[in-house]
């Protein structure tokens, strides 16, 4: 049948992009639906650059998670020619007892990972483009950098369609519905069967998900790019590494060196609640100064002109863990999402996960982090 398919993929950002190639250069019969176009604007996989790190302060088990990332963002590199990945070395920044610089360091020790600890000193002469509190230490982790969301996106769907996968965009799920051992997905479109469905919609998983009332709380984010005012050629991604730093007034921000657009600088879990279908967009301008004093404090010589902004999701749930399950009333369906703000550099190993799921094939990783059931919503 011209509308059936082994395996439906709904959402083609970073994790839906990901399986649907590697289900397909597995052979099998897959077709990808995004309701706008691959690598859009309007989610959470935008962006123009996206930190990866090793030495993961959130949890240590998230480590061989992501180490298995990092050669399947390789893999990707030489079967697309295209350049994903650009090594900067990274800074977890923050006073002794931070999750930043703690959880950085339990991750480092437990698993033997390249890295040093410096300290305020050690930081202002060798990055002293930072401000920095005495108290202040740094995790250097020399394997740490910055993907490039879209292209990798684009490297994914066009070697998926290579594969022989099939790519509707601008096609928006209506519903779908459990029929015999497979199901059924109505479209904007159209009609298609499938024998597993893979879930990977984002911020619009609470929405999709109703039924099972997990607590998926969608958070605007705001990102910002400036010019430097002086010392631009500290900022160049050669001297420059990725960031993340806890501040003293309780937020925490991250960076990347100036690649040509500018300096990209943004607080983390630090927005308005929103919905999906209605995120303010236009970044105001209590928004860019409010963002100009935590630079004015903490970076100034960054502080130069705004080249840019943009308005991204975290979909957020309580312990800012993954969700990657089977669906609890429905086997043939995958649910995948969200992130919490901190996926895109594991996509390329989740998308294999959920190809093994949707096949049938042992899943090299313990995903019970990632379960369902921790929710006890129902």
């Amino acid at each position: 049948m011209a509308n059936s398919f082994d395996v439906i993929v709904v959402g083609l950002g970073a994790m839906g992009s990901a399986t649907l190639h590697q289900l397909s250069r597995r052979g099998v019969r897959v077709l990808g639906l995004e309701q706008f176009t691959p690598a859009h604007a309007r989610g959470s996989s935008h962006g123009k650059s996206r930190i990866i790190r090793e030495a993961y302060f959130e949890d240590p088990r998230y480590v061989p998670l992501v180490q298995h990332a990092y050669t399947l963002w390789a893999d990707l590199e030489a079967e697309s020619g295209v350049t994903v990945f650009h090594q900067t070395g990274g800074l977890m920044i923050g006073a002794p007892d931070s999750e930043v610089v703690s959880g950085a360091r339990l991750s480092a020790e437990l698993h033997g990972l390249s890295h040093e600890m410096l300290s305020a000193d050690d930081l202002r002469q060798r990055f002293p483009l930072f401000h920095l509190r005495d108290i202040d230490v740094a995790v250097h982790e020399p394997r740490a950098g910055m993907l490039a969301p879209e292209k990798a996106i684009t490297a994914f769907v066009d070697l998926a369609l290579r594969h022989g996968a099939e790519v509707r965009s601008e096609e928006a799920m209506l519903s779908w519905r459990a029929v015999g051992d497979g199901v059924e997905v109505i479209t904007s479109k159209g009609t298609y069967q499938a024998g597993r469905l893979i879930l990977t919609v984002g911020a619009w998983a609470g929405k999709v998900f109703s039924e099972l009332k997990l607590p998926f709380v969608v958070q605007r984010n705001v990102l910002y790019w400036f010019d430097p005012v002086t010392r631009a050629e500290q900022f160049t991604p050669e001297r420059f590494p990725i960031f993340i730093q806890d501040l003293e007034s309780g937020l925490a921000w991250y960076g990347f060196p100036d690649t040509g657009d500018g300096v990209k600088l943004a607080l983390h879990h630090f927005g308005e609640t929103t919905d999906p279908d209605a995120l303010r967009r236009t970044v105001s301008a209590a928004e860019v100064a409010f963002m100009r004093d935590v630079i004015a404090t903490h970076m100034p010589d960054a502080n130069g002109t705004l080249r840019g902004s943009a308005a991204c999701m975290y979909t957020n749930v309580p312990d800012d863990h993954f969700v990657i399950d089977v669906h609890p009333d429905h086997p043939a369906v995958i649910v995948a999402s969200p992130c919490s703000g901190h996926g895109f550099k594991f996509s390329s190993a989740l998308g294999e996960i959920l190809a093994d799921m949707a096949t049938g094939t042992s899943v090299g990783f313990d995903t019970s982090l990632f379960s369902l059931a921790r929710f006890a919503t129902r």
